[in-house]
Formats: C-alpha cells, structure tokens, sequence
C-alpha cells in the first residue's frame, strides 16, 4: 500500500520514516495450533538495522509507528537487545538474541529501564566494534500481556485467526481486536 506515491507524500509533509529489516522465518504464518500459547515454538528470524535508524528512534524518545508486524517485531527486539548490552557490553552477536519468552521474563530493573538507554547501549556497541549495521535474530512472540516498549502505533492488514500475527494485535490493543476487524469490515478496509 505504501507506493512511491505515497512514501513522497510522507516525507513532503515532513514525516521522519526509516527502513529496517526482518528476514520473515515460517514460524510468522505458522497456525498456532497449541491450546496454550506456550506450546507454540516461533522460528528464528534475523534483523538488520542501522545506527542511522537507532539515532533517529533515540531522537524520538525511542517512539515509533511500525508499519507491519515484521516492523513491529524488530524495533520491540531492539529493546531487548539493549537490555543484554547494558548487562554485558562484550556481549557476542549470538547473546544478542532475543528469546521467545525474553520479554516475559523481565527483573524489575530490567523493566524500568528507558528504552532511550537501551537503544543507546546497541549504538555504543555498534561504535565499539566500529560497524554500522546491527545484524543480530530474534525469536520475539508478542502476544496478550506483552508490554510495548518502543511502537507506539502500529499500520497493518488482517492477519488470519489462530496466527502469531493476530496475537501481536490483540496484545497491542487490549484483546480489543475483534471490534476493530469488525468497523474495518464493515468499512471495507484493506
């Protein structure tokens, strides 16, 4: 949806916008099938994102407007990634990862910590080893009870019942996703 057209339009109205990367692994549209989401393994999936992009996220507070649930997945990575970093700054590309449960799992520090100091902690890093580019993977499940550190809005398209996909929105606005569907439905949404 977002044509050459419309990418102009953005940034003529000033609209600060950057491009990162998820390399989408099968676990992304495999059904969740468990009856219990913890039975459900998501698949690694790799990122890349440049210090540009951390500079920009931090000028902004660490806030950003994902645009698609790869998006989403990555910046909220992000914040974990830092966490490792601030704990253990001679942390190896492999110690990046991010955990499927990682977010659940958080001490009290860890969740008080800005996100602005931990998206400063991946720059350091980057510095250090004198590279541009983060290059590391995640395995992030995003589901009802995640707490959202960096996107503060979210555009995208449905996503099919019983998908990680569909999970990442209920969790983003409450469990509330069904009335959403149903006004974009009846509005004839894409």
């Amino acid at each position: 949806h977002f044509t050459e057209r419309v990418l102009k339009s953005l940034d003529e109205h000033g609209i600060d916008r950057e491009e990162l990367t998820l390399h989408v692994g099968a676990g992304t549209f495999k059904p969740v099938k468990s009856e219990e989401i913890e039975g459900h393994e998501m698949h690694t999936e790799y990122i890349s994102v440049t210090k540009e992009t951390l500079l920009k996220l931090i000028a902004h507070q660490g806030e950003a407007i994902a645009v698609g649930t790869t998006s989403v997945r990555t910046l909220e990575s992000l914040y974990y990634m830092g966490l490792t970093l601030i704990e253990n700054p001679d942390a190896t590309e492999e110690q990046l990862h991010v955990k499927q449960w990682q977010p659940y799992e958080l001490t009290e520090e860890q969740k008080n910590t800005s996100v602005a100091d931990t998206l400063q902690a991946i720059v350091t890093y980057l510095d250090k080893h004198a590279i541009n580019t983060l290059n590391s993977s995640t395995q992030i499940i995003i589901a009802p009870g995640y707490q959202y550190r960096v996107v503060k809005a979210i555009v995208t398209n449905f996503h099919q019942p019983q998908s990680t996909l569909l999970l990442l929105v209920s969790a983003f606005v409450k469990g509330d996703w069904r009335r959403i569907y149903d006004f974009a439905l009846e509005h004839q949404f894409r």
